[in-house]
């Protein structure tokens, strides 16, 4: 995926996003920024998610797959998500907001992979670009394409998404599963400014 934002715009959202998690602790609201200060690729509808990391562990992910809201809009409400409703946590505490680390990843559009056996799904992947979605029996869980870093095999990768799916670590094997791939811009802030 082509690098669709500028670095202005990138640092714009990271700022947003760190603007929020603060804004909920005084006001619990979200900040409405001037319409003027955001560029018009930030307005366009976009899935994302917003990453938490302190010392570098994992402190909160939330986000959306499909687009439904302007992305500076669903960038300050992921950002919230993350921080203060990923059940995985407890809330984000003022005191360490400024030790956080956020991670903003937009993603493409979805695509549907068609593979007529688990051998050529494993083939069709590509690790370290694909975010994968799962889709059966009424569950869906997606991985981003960063957690191939954790997951760099593909049985491993894919069994973790099953099970994150709460199906059985092989049920990606199944005939009936569908998968769906999508890749991401992502850009990251260590900390506060």
């Amino acid at each position: 995926m082509n690098p669709a934002f500028t670095e202005s715009e990138r640092t714009f959202l990271l700022k947003l996003a760190r603007a929020a998690i603060q804004e909920h602790f005084s006001s619990g609201r979200t900040p409405v920024p001037e319409e003027s200060a955001v560029a018009p690729a930030l307005r366009v509808a976009a899935g994302c998610f917003v990453t938490l990391t302190r010392d570098g562990k994992l402190r909160g992910c939330i986000g959306n797959i499909s687009p439904r809201e302007p992305l500076f809009q669903v960038v300050m409400k992921n950002a919230c998500g993350a921080a203060f409703r990923d059940t995985r946590f407890a809330p984000v505490g003022l005191a360490e907001l400024a030790a956080l680390a956020i991670e903003i990843s937009v993603l493409s559009g979805t695509e549907r992979l068609s593979f007529d056996s688990p051998e050529e799904l494993l083939q069709r992947l590509r690790p370290g670009v694909d975010g994968v979605v799962l889709k059966m029996e009424g569950r869906t869980a997606t991985f981003l394409p960063q957690v191939w870093e954790k997951y760099p095999d593909a049985v491993r990768f894919l069994d973790a998404l099953a099970h994150k799916a709460m199906l059985p670590a092989a049920a990606w094997r199944d005939p009936g599963m569908v998968v769906l791939t999508y890749q991401v811009e992502s850009f990251a802030k260590p900390q506060r400014d």
